[in-house]
């Protein structure tokens, strides 16, 4: 399988950040359109990949349903450029809108990254992921001790309880991972390697690697 994020997308981010306006953008909407297309066409190809292996994923999500739109919603912020600087997709049954593990793509000239796992997940959720680590700590500690995953994957523990949550102690062994607000796990990838012939390649890849993280949370919430 051959795709690619091509060099003019990137190209079109940066100007974009360096001329975050609606004039400008009007005037180069056939540039923006081709990225766009471009990043539903990568999208497309990661959802087909995906489903090969993924049962949680489907050939028949649209890929409408997995892309953010470039618009920025300004009105409770106090950055009030219009436009992203980065295109991105969340794909999961549900397209980008889960309450779930999914996956995400984001493209952004030098910050490009693939991830996979749950993001904020609702206080349920977040219960019966925290109840999984305490009883099955031992899982998720091979998981990411894996010596392919650990050479490869970041798991991202920045968003973090500074206390333990309730019904759990200091002395848990996973306290660690207990007190994380979000588990997902990322690969960065550099400009170039997206736009090579394997781009889309590279990133199902690093899913692939991922998977297992991934699974673990879909057990954690007992789905089928």
């Amino acid at each position: 399988m051959q795709s690619n994020i091509h060099a003019e997308t990137f190209g079109f981010l940066a100007e974009i950040k360096e001329n975050n306006d609606r004039e400008w953008f009007q005037e180069h909407r056939n540039q923006y359109d081709r990225a766009w297309q471009n990043m539903k066409e990568f999208t497309a190809g990661l959802i087909d990949g995906l489903a090969q292996w993924d049962r949680y994923i489907s050939v028949d999500i649209p890929v409408s349903k997995c892309v953010f739109r470039i618009y920025r919603d300004t009105r409770f912020s106090k950055d009030k450029t219009p436009y992203k600087t980065w295109l991105g997709a969340g794909i999961s049954t549900a397209g980008r809108k889960l309450d779930g593990p999914e996956y995400y793509i984001h493209i952004q000239p030098g910050n490009s990254f693939a991830a996979a796992g749950y993001w904020r997940p609702e206080k349920d959720h977040l219960a019966a992921i925290r109840q999984e680590i305490d009883y099955n700590g031992a899982r998720l500690m091979e998981i990411v001790n894996d010596p392919i995953f650990k050479k490869h994957c970041v798991v991202d523990t920045k968003d973090t309880l500074k206390r333990p949550p309730a019904g759990y102690g200091e002395d848990n062994p996973y306290i660690f991972w207990l007190k994380l607000k979000s588990f997902t796990a990322y690969e960065s990838f550099a400009d170039e390697e997206l736009q090579g012939v394997d781009g889309l390649e590279r990133v199902l890849q690093a899913y692939r690697r991922m998977y297992d993280f991934k699974l673990f949370l879909h057990e954690a919430l007992g789905d089928e």
